[in-house]
């Protein structure tokens, strides 16, 4: 193996003695690289494209027995040479270190992200909210309040225009409508006879929309066109910090809604009948709390848990929504006409508290997709990084 230092600065590299990793060390930080996932991670233009970043060869396409057999630390630049195709690859260091996976530490069940901010009712001074002309104009409004969306799972938006669909017009900012059996839209205000009890003038506990759905709506726009009623006031309910509640009161409640699936199903008009199987707290394969699915109204009957396990699972079940609806955990607003808030709906749930006949209260609603979120927050980031630079 060869190993040619002449980095000024203090990253230098080591490849194995076998070439089957690469060895990076920046002050006291050592990460090691396998060297096929190095070669998997290039960015030439023969692996990657240099239009939209996509990998224009297959993993087959590199051989098995790919090693390193030098490496070369230049400046901010790491140069590696693979055997047997004796391909040379260019690598900053800087991508190399954000990307290490060497040092990761182990992580306990239900850890969430970095930027993810948990909270309770004394977020009710700081909600995340901005004007809608304001983020209509300005970038930097619009990657603000973004942010603030997904740090926190919601944010309101105020000074909007009253008139039919113009929630159409928040969604435009970020994305696209996600269509349903309820259309591009739908209209929240008393009705008679009514397909779902959204559509009364009941209040509503906090819960999480379409769990019947798999999968989920990830984000719901509420907009508010009329606001007379007496009552009515929007409530939301970060639904993470009420996993991690339950967490640390009791483990074995959090281990049992996360390891054991609940079914929703929802059966309305127009030959509508829809059915889905999660659990109340989801977790990826590494322990990360991903979403919650919480909502009463729509829970069928549980049969994927056992005689001996089905009362821990009611136990977790109830404490899960007492806490849910302790007031210390809520945040509540009023909307007025030309106001309205989104939710991540897998994380944080939403209420209203109850409404009199008298006066009028009409929301429109519609549901979009986080992932158009979250790219053109990641746009306008790396925008406002480039104009720093």
């Amino acid at each position: 193996m060869r190993m040619i230092n002449t980095n000024q600065s203090d990253i230098n590299v080591t490849p194995s003695s076998c070439g089957s990793y690469l060895t990076l060390r920046q002050k006291d930080r050592v990460m090691r690289f396998h060297a096929i996932w190095l070669r998997d991670n290039a960015w030439d233009c023969e692996t990657r494209s240099a239009v939209n970043g996509q990998r224009l060869i297959t993993l087959a396409d590199i051989p098995q027995d790919t090693t390193i057999a030098a490496a070369q630390c230049e400046g901010n630049s790491v140069h590696v040479y693979f055997s047997p195709d004796n391909k040379s690859v260019t690598y900053s260091a800087d991508w190399l270190v954000a990307h290490a996976y060497d040092d990761r530490p182990d992580m306990p069940f239900g850890w969430t992200r970095p930027g993810i901010d948990l909270w309770n009712s004394s977020l009710s001074a700081q909600v995340p909210l901005a004007d809608f002309t304001e983020v209509s104009v300005s970038e930097d409004a619009l990657r603000n309040w973004l942010a603030g969306i997904t740090r926190y799972g919601f944010g309101k938006l105020a000074g909007g225009p009253v008139e039919e669909l113009a929630l159409f017009k928040v969604v435009d900012l970020f994305g696209h409508v996600r269509e349903t059996n309820y259309g591009r839209h739908f209209d929240v205000r008393t009705e008679v006879n009514p397909n779902n009890l959204a559509y009364t003038g009941m209040g509503l506990q906090a819960h999480t929309d379409n769990p019947y759905r798999d999968p989920v709506p990830t984000i719901q726009v509420l907009y508010c066109l009329e606001s007379s009623a007496d009552g009515g006031d929007n409530m939301v309910v970060d639904g993470f910090a009420v996993a991690r509640q339950l967490q640390a009161e009791n483990p074995e409640w959090f281990n049992v809604l996360s390891s054991h699936c609940a079914r929703f199903e929802y059966s309305g008009a127009n030959d509508v009948k829809l059915q889905a199987r999660r659990p109340m707290i989801e977790l990826a394969p590494d322990g990360e709390l991903t979403a919650i699915r919480f909502n009463n109204r729509s829970a069928a009957a549980t049969t994927d848990v056992g005689f001996d396990t089905m009362p821990l699972f009611y136990e977790a079940y109830r404490r899960m929504g007492e806490i849910i609806d302790d007031p210390a955990m809520e945040v509540t607003f009023r909307l007025e006409p030309g106001e309205c808030f989104l939710v991540d709906n897998t994380r944080v749930l939403h209420a209203r508290k109850g409404f009199s006949g008298n006066g009028s209260r009409w929301l429109q609603g519609c549901y979009a997709d986080k992932d158009a979120l979250q790219s053109k927050l990641s746009v306008l980031t790396a925008q406002q990084l480039e104009t720093v630079a």
